[in-house]
């Protein structure tokens, strides 16, 4: 098993590593990005996943599930183009949970499975 860490702040106040890989699979743990508005964010998520599985020698287009956590399900469309680009070809099964978030001001989180190697 390896442990990942993305050197955050609330790994260490929670105790929680970014991934793990194990069983064949890097699962990274739900993941919030900076930014104003929901893009920037999603966009600020999915690079901190990216840079994730590449330290387990993986990436996005390996990823076979994900899920979408948003306090507005009203703001996950915005995302969507982001989310196909991000994916492309190898789109992952997906799921989207409307939910409150740790703090006001995360719009939303994502969390990631993808195949190891």
């Amino acid at each position: 098993m390896q442990r990942i860490s993305s050197g955050g702040e609330f790994e260490a106040k929670i105790g929680y590593c970014r991934a793990v890989v194990a069983g064949g699979f890097v699962h990274v743990a739900g993941t919030v990005g900076q930014g104003d508005t929901v893009e920037e964010q999603c966009r600020a998520a999915l690079a901190i996943i990216t840079a994730a599985l590449e330290k387990a020698g993986s990436s996005l287009s390996q990823a076979v599930r994900v899920t979408y956590y948003l306090p507005d399900r009203r703001e996950f469309e915005p995302c969507w183009p982001i989310l196909a680009e991000a994916f492309g070809q190898n789109p992952p099964a997906a799921t989207m949970i409307e939910c409150g978030l740790i703090d006001p001001k995360y719009r939303i989180e994502i969390e990631v499975t993808a195949l190891a190697g």
